[in-house]
């Protein structure tokens, strides 16, 4: 039954790209193919070997202990400030952000995490046949984050055809922020969000593949990779602090703010129809969760999920979902979490396009005008995942 489903799943996803490809002719299908068994042979290994086992534990276990050492730092300041056995989500999931952000820096500062990225993602290039430039945002995006990876190849945005700029918005809005992992596994199983971010990868590449097609030629397969301006260890360390504590306090304040929204159109929608807002929403992502492997029973809830996560962002959905998890199957589990790791929401086509206009006017125009065409993509990516995850589980 489960491989119905995912054939179901996997269909819907292919339809509703194809329904909007712009270049039917020149989809590589071979390439596609390859990229979808190498997600399905990845996602085995990883739950269903020892190897692949100890992977996911030894990873888990990294940032359970990073986040550890990031509180031992918060208790250090705000040390009294919070009740004895109570756990406050600011302190103890967001300012442990500040110091995992840090061991980027150092690892970026050391060249450890460009190599890696450069040269898997030239590997990447020789499987899916798309250009360098394409599988290093891909990668380098679930490492840096959507708005940061731009700033690496700002040399090469102004030069590259909005054909190859959607692809690389895609896997921008499809991938996370190493420096977010560890707060999402406080919300979601380690195993889940560590397959999210390895499959998302691909899965906006296999998305722009069928929306978005084209060629890259000899001439345009670059990649000029901008160095950060030198700075001495303890320099970046303090670049690396206040980059982490930004980031904090953005995602407390967009969790303020969604929070209280969605409670606000809760309450308006349950006078006025005598249901809420979330519930309805449920029904109407009710049916792709359900093609996607999500059981009948379950597919209300998991919809409601799935669905404030586009609206709002994916911070406030594992809220709301840590809340209802215990009373659904490990599948809905399973699948439902892949989905949410990624930072396909509507707010983020704001972060993208703002992030590509300050490297190129230009080019910042051209992608806020393909803007909800990028949220498509990369909700179809995120879609890809889970229905992969779905069919192990």
């Amino acid at each position: 039954m489960r491989f119905l489903f995912f054939a179901a799943g996997l269909l819907l996803v292919f339809i509703l790209s194809y329904l909007v490809s712009n270049d039917k002719k020149n989809i590589r299908y071979r390439a596609i193919l390859s990229m979808l068994a190498v997600q399905i042979i990845l996602t085995f290994i990883l739950l269903n070997t020892k190897a692949g086992i100890l992977i996911i534990s030894f990873i888990s276990k990294m940032f359970n202990k990073l986040i550890e050492l990031g509180i031992d730092g918060v208790n250090f300041v705000f040390g009294g400030l919070e009740n004895k056995g109570s756990s406050t989500f600011f302190l103890n999931v967001l300012l442990p952000i500040i110091f995992i952000s840090i061991l980027i820096g150092i690892l970026n500062y050391l060249k450890i995490l460009p190599l890696i990225i450069k040269y898997v993602g030239m590997a990447l290039s020789k499987l899916n046949g798309m250009g360098k430039l394409e599988n290093y945002i891909a990668l380098s995006s679930a490492v840096l984050g959507q708005s940061e990876v731009f700033l690496t190849t700002k040399k090469q945005i102004g030069l590259v055809s909005k054909k190859r700029l959607y692809t690389l918005c895609t896997s921008a809005m499809s991938a996370v922020s190493i420096a977010i992992v560890g707060s999402y596994m406080t919300m979601l199983e380690p195993k889940y969000v560590v397959i999210a971010i390895m499959l998302n990868i691909l899965s906006a590449l296999i998305v722009a593949n069928i929306v978005n097609p084209y060629e890259v030629t000899d001439e345009e397969d670059l990649l000029i990779v901008e160095e950060d301006h030198k700075m001495s260890f303890f320099q970046m360390i303090g670049e690396s602090v206040m980059d982490g504590l930004k980031v904090a306090v953005i995602v407390a304040a967009m969790l303020i703010g969604f929070i209280a929204l969605i409670n606000l159109i809760d309450y308006l929608f349950t006078i006025i129809f005598h249901i809420s807002f979330q519930t309805i929403l449920g029904y109407i992502f009710a049916p792709i969760a359900f093609l996607m492997g999500i059981p009948w029973d379950e597919a209300v809830k998991a919809g409601s999920i799935m669905a404030t996560k586009l609206v709002t962002n994916e911070f406030v959905a594992m809220l709301n979902f840590k809340d209802i998890a215990g009373t659904l199957s490990e599948k809905t589990v399973g699948i439902v979490s892949v989905f949410l790791v990624s930072f396909a929401n509507f707010s983020s086509i704001g972060i993208i396009t703002g992030s590509v206009k300050a490297l190129d006017t230009k080019q910042g125009d051209v992608v806020a005008k393909f803007g909800m065409k990028l949220l498509y993509g990369s909700t179809l990516a995120s879609m890809l995942s889970a229905t992969i995850m779905g069919l192990f589980l």
